[in-house]
């Protein structure tokens, strides 16, 4: 076998086995209260990386043209298996869809329409976040560990997965945006005085033998912000920063993912909608607050959700399952970061950036959040795109820039100023891209997660983008691949062990 050819087999191997690098040292006495999961972080453990990897450049760009399923086609899957799912030691993991395999229009699909929709989503959703920032008893329900098949919106300019649950009783299946740093389940319903479209029927409250309207009175209603009263019963509304909202009415109401069914979770019953979710039917909220549907769980499972974000044009599954029993061991741990102002977010402590194999000379102040909650790192789901401080982010391009003088470079591309000129190529050899975390773990990232086609003629750009405030966002491109896991009632975060 060619030198070449022997390389490229190694690294992919490495890629696929060792997507996190950990290099721990012994944590603070606090993480001793920690369950066992946990337990390596205090174990002496290196994973060595090489400093280069290969992008294969033309498996990337074969993947931009790959055509996706309609959501009929995919709604096939549920029909050979009602409940497509896998069930282990009483949790249930069940398959994570990309983006690519979905499409909610007929229109063609293309690569570069996508990826400019997307990216302005993505400009908006950061904003929304920052406009967040910046403006200053649960109930329970006995479930057991449980997931739901997850696909994303890519395909319609969207940077959300969508997950497909049932609605009511009997269930009605629906695509919902999941969002990490949201605090509310809402669906839009009949009748609709003001909706985008959806690929679904909208939801019909009289169809289902479960629903309940909350009363004024309830004490869910004034746990939601911006809670108002109509003819007795609670009304909600949520803005968005940009520039989406949802209006309507509370109620209790029965979610069915796979073969789990979990009674009485508040949800907002939307009749007045707008904004760019773009084929969902509404969105599942899994931040940190009371009124998100992870709050709503109220510990019955251990307040800990997992997931696996499936890498783009994969025929891989990945997967989005809730309970302590889809903590994984052997996972890289770090220590969850609370912001009293925002509650909903969930912060890591970022202390450093890596390329080739080395540090970037970058202050550890830089990703800290001070005591006035401004600033740190958080990780979301629904911002695509890596967002760092500026002074940061720099640094971190330059660097990479330094070590990639041989690639032949191309004019910026919507919100990315480092892109490259592939077209010819078959692979290139690029330098490795790091994450240095409290208390020793190296996060070791793909290729295929920094480095990204914009088109089909072969354009990559370096996909980072420096941030318009001091918060640094971890997007779900960087997220692609590698299990993600929250253990909120630990206080931890996990990358790894598994891929998908």
């Amino acid at each position: 076998m060619p030198a070449s050819q022997a390389l490229l087999v190694l690294v992919v191997v490495m890629l696929l086995q060792l997507a996190i690098s950990t290099t721990a040292t012994k944590t603070s006495t606090n993480t001793s209260t920690a369950t066992t999961h946990h337990d390596n972080i205090s174990k002496a453990k290196t994973t060595l990386y090489p400093d280069f990897q290969l992008l294969n450049v033309k498996q990337a760009l074969r993947e931009t043209k790959t055509r996706p399923i309609k959501p009929s086609q995919y709604q096939e899957l549920f029909k050979t298996n009602p409940n497509d799912s896998e069930s282990t030691g009483g949790k249930q993991k069940l398959k994570l869809v990309h983006r690519d395999k979905v499409s909610f229009s007929n229109k063609l699909h293309n690569h570069s329409h996508v990826f400019h929709a997307r990216m302005h989503r993505d400009v908006q959703r950061v904003a929304s976040l920052i406009h967040r920032l910046s403006s200053g008893s649960a109930a329970k329900y006995e479930v057991e560990d449980f997931g739901s098949d997850v696909v994303s919106g890519m395909n319609q300019g969207s940077g959300e997965y969508f997950v497909r649950i049932g609605l009511g009783s009997p269930p009605r299946s629906q695509y919902m945006v999941i969002d990490s740093g949201s605090d509310i389940v809402w669906v839009q319903c009949k009748p609709c005085t003001q909706c985008y479209h959806q690929t679904d029927p909208l939801f019909d409250p009289a169809d289902s033998a479960s629903f309940m309207g909350v009363s004024c009175s309830s004490a869910v209603c004034d746990r939601v912000e911006n809670a108002g009263c109509n003819s007795g019963r609670c009304r909600y509304e949520v803005s968005y920063g940009d520039g989406s909202y949802t209006k309507g009415t509370l109620a209790l109401e029965t979610l069915t993912f796979g073969r789990t069914v979990v009674r009485n979770v508040a949800i907002g019953c939307g009749h007045s909608n707008r904004g760019m979710f773009v084929g969902a039917a509404g969105l599942l909220g899994l931040g940190g607050g009371s009124m998100s549907f992870m709050g709503q769980l109220s510990g019955q499972t251990g307040n800990a959700f997992s997931y696996c974000l499936v890498s783009r044009g994969t025929n891989a599954n990945g997967f989005l399952e809730f309970g302590s029993e889809a903590m994984p061991v052997g996972a890289a741990w770090i220590p969850l970061v609370r912001n009293p102002r925002a509650p909903s977010f969930y912060y890591i402590r970022l202390l450093g950036l890596g390329v080739g194999g080395t540090r970037v000379p970058i202050s550890e102040d830089v990703f800290q959040l001070n005591e006035l909650g401004s600033g740190g790192v958080v990780m979301d789901t629904g911002t695509a795109v890596t967002r760092l401080p500026t002074v940061a982010y720099e640094a971190f391009r330059n660097a990479f820039i330094e070590q990639t003088q041989n690639l032949p470079r191309a004019s910026e591309v919507s919100i990315f100023d480092t892109c490259y000129n592939l077209f010819g190529f078959l692979s290139v050899r690029v330098p490795t891209v790091s994450f240095y975390f409290s208390g020793g773990p190296i996060l070791t990232l793909p290729a295929n997660n920094f480095l990204i086609p914009v088109d089909d003629a072969g354009t990559f750009c370096f996909a980072f983008a420096p941030s318009p405030s001091g918060l640094s966002i971890l997007g779900n491109i960087q997220q692609e691949g590698i299990q993600i896991s929250v253990d909120e009632a630990n206080e931890f975060v996990g990358f790894g062990p598994n891929v998908c």
